[in-house]
């Protein structure tokens, strides 16, 4: 079954937060089977109790394939989270809206864990401060994190990999003083888009909990009607 929205309980650390899901959900089906029982997939989400993360996925995939009586299936679950953040001069408080994606495979009696975050940042390019008397463009950034697991994290461990390589993270409410923070933190740590996915894959490599990594970032131009993009993968195990 495809694109079942469902509600959601993500956990992140300690807390826990409300979401909706689309949920994408599949097992294999043996030759001599002319179907399988479409309503246990959605049986299964009714029987979500506990709040999702790494560790509680590995355990409901087992759960799932049991119900449907298969071997090898397929979760995948894409949602939007919300994480309050605490503006860099004034103070105040307010929520920003992150993108998820969980993903678990189960073949031929392994698990695997897939956590992605797309984090909206801000960045400066260095060409155009270096050349540019009266300032340098800059823009908003998606950037997609999207690795393999091999010990337990969450969504937004992920998400401060991102802002922190960023020219400077973004802000749902700013004052002044915090405009101000934020354009003098960037204009002093510019990037390009290449730097922004090398800088995070050098964070990733150095991860013993993550066995396989690929980051994108698409740069939504300010001076063009295109955006610039950039991406790398790579492998820890």
């Amino acid at each position: 079954v495809r694109g079942v929205r469902y509600p959601m309980q993500l956990k992140l650390g300690a807390a826990e937060l409300a979401t909706v899901a689309e949920w994408d959900l599949d097992v294999a089906l043996p030759a001599e089977q002319k179907g399988t029982h479409m309503s246990r997939f959605v049986a299964w989400l009714e029987s979500l109790e506990q709040a999702i993360d790494a560790t509680e996925l590995r355990r409901q995939m087992g759960l799932m394939l049991a119900r449907l009586h298969a071997s090898s299936g397929r979760i995948e679950a894409r949602f939007p989270f919300f994480l309050r953040k605490r503006a860099p001069v004034s103070g105040v408080e307010s929520l920003l809206e992150y993108q998820g994606r969980w993903i678990v495979e189960a073949k031929e009696g392994e698990v695997a864990v897939w956590a992605e975050a797309v984090v909206p940042v801000k960045s400066l390019c260095p060409c155009s401060k270096k050349i540019a008397e009266y300032g340098a463009h800059n823009q908003r950034s998606h950037i997609t994190i999207s690795t393999r697991l091999s010990g337990e994290m969450t969504l937004d461990e992920l998400v401060r990999m991102a802002e922190e390589e960023a020219s400077c993270e973004v802000f749902g409410l700013l004052k002044r003083p915090d405009e101000k923070w934020v354009t003098e933190r960037a204009y002093d740590n510019p990037k390009f888009v290449e730097d922004l996915v090398r800088d995070i894959a050098l964070r990733l490599m150095r991860e013993p909990r993550i066995a396989e990594w690929t980051v994108k970032s698409e740069n939504f131009e300010s001076i063009h009607n295109h955006s610039a993009y950039a991406e790398i993968s790579g492998r820890n195990d």
